[in-house]
């Protein structure tokens, strides 16, 4: 099956999802391949956004799609089919985060990280992508995974309680308190700039 003509909210051609899901039920593996690919970004960062560790959440996102395509069957083609992969993700990366056992890290001291001027655009972008990173893991998971999936991937308040089997005005709620300890945790920045 082909693109329909028009976007979804990244810019991405539109597909008959529902079609998608028939065909790859059927056997076939372009149309498993279409579905995956459609959403492996955003069920990182959702997994990413649960788990906070790029290891884990690659595991966890491994662990979602997988178990998405063995309940491909239970899929219910009257609804989008992204907030139910991504609700099963989130899933797969709570119950990982459940499993695993506590690792130890630490931050390196003031001492240790190099000093002087940044040397290009792209090393500043890299900070700065840090930076977000660390703020975001400051966040009460609740708050992260909803300015995540309402920021970063663009869901509705709806979709986003539906992927997180939460009320709307949680989701709400949650986006508001995330947005305004993100800029208490990142004012520093703009004195920077």
């Amino acid at each position: 099956m082909s693109a329909l003509p028009d976007r979804d909210r990244s810019g991405q051609a539109r597909v008959d999802e529902p079609a998608l899901v028939a065909r790859a039920l059927a056997g076939d593996r372009a149309a498993l391949g279409m579905l995956v690919e459609a959403y492996a970004g955003s069920v990182r960062r959702i997994t990413r956004a649960i788990l906070g560790n790029v290891d884990d959440a690659e595991d966890a996102a491994q662990d979602g799609v997988l178990t998405a395509l063995v309940k491909l069957d239970r899929y219910d083609p009257a609804r989008p089919f992204g907030p139910w992969l991504l609700r099963i993700a989130a899933n797969a990366a709570i119950d990982r985060r459940r499993r695993r056992s506590v690792r130890e890290t630490r931050v390196l001291g003031d001492d240790l990280a190099a000093g002087g001027p940044l040397p290009d655009a792209e090393t500043e972008r890299l900070a700065l992508g840090d930076r977000l990173r660390a703020a975001l893991d400051e966040l009460p998971e609740h708050y992260r995974v909803a300015v995540v999936l309402f920021d970063v991937e663009g869901y509705s308040h709806a979709e986003i309680a539906e992927i997180l089997g939460v009320a709307s005005g949680t989701v709400r709620s949650a986006v508001f308190h995330a947005r305004r300890k993100l800029r208490a945790l990142l004012d520093d920045l703009k004195e920077d700039r």
